[in-house]
């Protein structure tokens, strides 16, 4: 029995920022993040905007355009790293408001979770529900990816910042891709990338030498948290490397294969922090898998063998056929985190729906990384009729209708310091409104859905 993604949706926020105005703003030559990085735009939330309005729109496009009834949604499994509390998940948030509009009590008997792992945790929540499905084959469950990948202004990691939302339908005989049963994987607790709580003495706030009370808090120390992530950018892309490869490896011993398995892959899709990362990193499996060709590269060393291997038109070649169209949507929206790998597989879908490639039966090879850290490899078989569901998506003419704001939108909605939206919510669910009164009710989110 085949168990798979039947059909796929998404939302991305209508802002972008021009990562030429990015460039100019912070003195950094355009084209290091045009042709170094491969980075266009960078998608960026609106006032009203936050993971669970994207998680929502997604399910319910994906929920509309399947014409689902309620009932038959099982599941509704959330990745996510970009939670809006640290005890009521995201998907309890979407149940709700997918329920507002298909209406009360319609999700009732549907099972929802948040699964974090940073940039894998979709991908776990993917894995947990085929192995449902594969034991009821009759369910259905909805995964969905939705992260703000935010960072600090003038950091390293600014122009990496992305948003979005990418939500999949999983069944028995599904239209898209069929998943192998076996999966590689390759884990190890390291702090390469993490969203710490941050603690400060009250005093520092209040200004006081005694333990006062401060806004509800007794205790003398306050946590904090922050969107925005505390992170080695070099140390976090050699464990990147180190579990990709180990990871790949493992799959070997798991599905019993031999030799060179990426060569199986018609395309191969990778978590992409930014666009150009996928190139630049598996370019270590690649060189693992052919020890003759480095070698026979110029250099006075492993480093310098192993760069001049990444220019080779052995590797270049391999780029543009299994790698490039999945950095096509990449470039245009940015870092999504647990949705990365998953805008990476939807535009290599409609760049072949756009070729009219005959991609039915071919392999598609995953490379998965979510820091702290973790990586899962596997693969998954496309299916007769991709096609049909894939022309519902109109990726890259949604990308193309995004509208671009200048740096000082951009800066203020960083900072959060806009209070209405630079375009007011149509058609897609919004966040109304913040409790602050009411004592049991404090920090309490409500959305609506605007017609």
């Amino acid at each position: 029995m085949n168990v798979g993604i039947h059909s796929i949706a998404f939302d991305i926020p209508k802002l972008y920022l021009p990562i030429t105005t990015l460039a100019e703003q912070r003195n950094i030559e355009a084209d290091k993040l045009i042709k170094g990085l491969g980075l266009h735009k960078m998608s960026f939330s609106d006032v009203h905007q936050d993971v669970v309005t994207m998680a929502s729109n997604a399910a319910l496009q994906l929920i509309r355009q399947e014409n689902l009834n309620p009932d038959e949604i099982n599941r509704i499994y959330i990745g996510t790293e970009s939670g809006v509390d640290s005890s009521k998940p995201v998907g309890s948030y979407v149940l709700s408001n997918l329920e507002s509009v298909l209406g009360k009590g319609s999700l009732r008997n549907c099972d929802v979770v948040d699964l974090t792992f940073a940039c894998i945790g979709a991908v776990d929540a993917l894995q947990n529900c085929l192995d449902y499905i594969r034991l009821n084959p009759s369910k259905k469950a909805i995964v969905i990816a939705s992260d703000n990948a935010k960072y600090d202004l003038n950091s390293t990691g600014e122009y990496t910042q992305g948003a979005g939302s990418i939500a999949m339908l999983i069944t028995a005989n599904p239209n898209i891709l069929s998943f192998s049963n076996a999966v590689g994987v390759a884990t190890e607790g390291v702090f390469d990338f993490f969203k710490p709580r941050r603690i400060i003495n009250k005093g520092t706030i209040t200004t006081s030498n005694q333990n006062e009370e401060w806004q509800g808090v007794l205790e003398e120390e306050i946590a904090i948290y922050k969107e925005q992530p505390v992170f080695d950018g070099q140390y976090s892309n050699q464990c990147y490397i180190n579990r990709i490869t180990e990871a790949y490896d493992h799959y070997k011993t798991e599905s019993e294969q031999q030799g060179k398995i990426y060569e199986t892959w018609t395309n191969i899709l990778m978590h992409l922090p930014y666009c150009f990362q996928g190139r630049r990193t598996f370019i270590e499996i690649f060189a693992k898998e052919n020890p003759q060709l480095l070698a026979s590269q110029i250099g006075d060393s492993d480093k310098d063998k192993l760069k001049a291997l990444s220019k080779s038109p052995e590797y270049l070649s391999l780029v543009k056929e299994k790698i490039e169209p999945s950095e096509i949507a990449s470039g245009q929206v940015g870092n999504i985190y647990t949705g990365s790998i998953f805008l990476g597989l939807l535009s290599t879908l409609c760049y072949h729906y756009q070729q009219k490639t005959n991609l039915a039966h071919q392999k598609l090879g995953f490379i998965a990384y979510g820091s702290g850290s973790k990586s899962k490899v596997f693969e998954a078989k496309v299916g007769t009729n991709w096609q049909s569901a894939i022309a519902k998506a109109n990726l890259f003419e949604r990308l193309e209708n995004c509208i671009a704001i200048d740096f000082p939108t951009y800066e203020k909605l960083h900072k959060k310091e806009l209070k209405t939206s630079v375009i007011q919510p149509s058609e897609e669910f919004y966040l109304d409104s913040i409790e602050k009164d009411n004592p049991v009710l404090i920090g309490a989110r409500y959305y609506k859905y605007a017609d």
